[in-house]
Parts: structure tokens; sequence; C-alpha cells
């Protein structure tokens, strides 16, 4: 091998953002904080940092998932265990100018977990919270409180964030996605909430409740029942082994 001169090429960061979602109130809701550093100070941001030297880009991610929600990741398609959320690759995001300070490259992962509480601010942010990601991708320029002027979120993350958002919404068509929002045991009505939350539509109850449990393992009953939705007992299911759903569910038209 020839050598080369590592100096001959300009220096660059690598890091990884999360896109963390989660159903809280029958809506779909991201993770941000507010940025308490310059660039961007004060505004809203995807949880994320820099790859240290001795991460590959999972370990990275998975740390920052840790640190950010106290969530342990477990592989795609198998059943999360304990406190756990389902976590994957979404894509990389490498626009030169993206990141004022220096040449920075992000590789964004999609993280979905069960309704999780409130978050806690670490690192360079000095606030954390769940907002609805209509809010956030709204055209009115993203998520504000009360009293605040809205902006949009900062770097290129409300990007970031519609990817991540989309990922969720096509994958629930055809594969197990949906049980990573849902408890380990979960009835057919609580499942359908997470359907009607991501899409942002409304279900049929019958029509759905034939379709997710029609795939032989989709859905494997639990042995109990639970009223805690109200009314009747309903029967309590877990994910099976099935990762994909067929004929799939296609997303109603809006």
């Amino acid at each position: 091998m020839s050598p080369y001169d590592p100096s001959a090429f300009p220096p660059f960061a690598v890091t990884v953002d999360l896109v963390v979602l989660t159903v809280r109130r029958h809506a779909l809701c991201a993770l941000v904080v507010r940025r308490g550093e310059q660039p961007y100070q004060g505004r809203w941001a995807l949880p994320g940092g820099f790859v240290r030297v001795d991460e590959d880009l999972g370990m990275a991610a998975a740390r920052e998932l840790v640190e950010e929600t106290g969530l342990c990741a477990h592989e795609p398609g198998t059943p999360s265990i304990g406190n756990g959320a389902h976590l994957e690759q979404l894509g990389t995001y490498g626009d030169p100018k993206r990141d004022p300070r220096m040449r920075v490259v992000s590789v964004a992962h999609l993280a979905l977990a069960p309704d999780l509480p409130a978050p806690r601010a670490g690192g360079d942010a000095n606030s954390a919270r769940w907002a609805p990601v209509e809010a956030l991708l709204s055209k009115d320029g993203g998520f504000d409180r009360e009293g605040e002027q809205p902006a949009p979120l900062a770097f290129d993350h409300a990007q970031i964030l519609a990817d991540g958002v989309e990922r969720a919404r096509s994958k629930i068509e055809y594969s197990s996605l949906a049980t990573a929002f849902c408890p380990p045991e979960f009835t057919v009505g609580e499942l359908r909430r997470v359907y009607e939350a991501v899409w942002g539509v409304v279900l049929d109850p019958r029509n759905f409740h034939r379709k997710v449990t029609g795939t032989p393992g989709f859905l494997v009953p639990s042995g109990g029942t639970t009223t805690r939705q109200g009314g009747r007992p309903a029967q309590l299911f877990r994910a099976g082994g099935a990762p994909l759903l067929n004929p799939p569910m296609l997303r109603p038209e809006v």
C-alpha cells in the first residue's frame, strides 16, 4: 500500500442524531432538546452528539439513546426485553454547510419505544421535552412554547425528523414495527391506536382486528386480559415471531 499524507485531507467530524418517537396521549411525539450552546443556542434540536474515537456508529447511537432516555437498544426485528427500544440506522446527512462550526457528517438513527416519561436534559442541552410531530414539522416554523416565537429545528433536523417519521409510517404497513410503540403485552385496540397516531387517521376497528390477527405468528395471545381501556375485558397479545404483515395494511389516503 502506497503511503499517503493524512494532512492532505481536510478534517471533519461525525455525529449521530436520534429521531426518538413515541406515542403520548394518542399523538406521535418526538424527543427534542433545547440547545444550551452555540450554534443555534436556544433553538430546539434532535438529541445526538459526536462519535467518539473508540466507537462505531451503532455504539454511539446506543450510548446517546441511554443518555437521553435511559433506554437500551435492541436489534431490529427482535422483541424488546425490559427497558428497551427499537433502534435502526435512518440515513446519512452530509451537506457541507449543515453545521456552521466545521464539516460535520451526521448518521441519523430512528428509535421507537412505548410511552416514555418526561425526559431529562443532558450534555449541552438545557431542557428537553416531548413535542407532537405535527407541530415540529408545521409550516409555521416548528415547535414553540407559550410566549415564544416559532422557529425551525436547528441544523437540518427538520429534514431528518421528517425522514424518520416517513420511515416509521411506511414500515408499519408491512412489518411488526408498530409493536415497538407498545408495552410487552397489549390489546389489539392499543395497537390500532398506534397506527392511528403514526398515520394521523381513524381506522375501522373490525377491519384492523381481522388484518393483524389474520397473519399467523404476527400477534400471539399472552393468555391474559385487561380492563385498562374500560368496558369489557380485552384479550392481551404480544408480538410474535412473524416479521411481516401479509397482506400489508396499506396506509389510507389523507
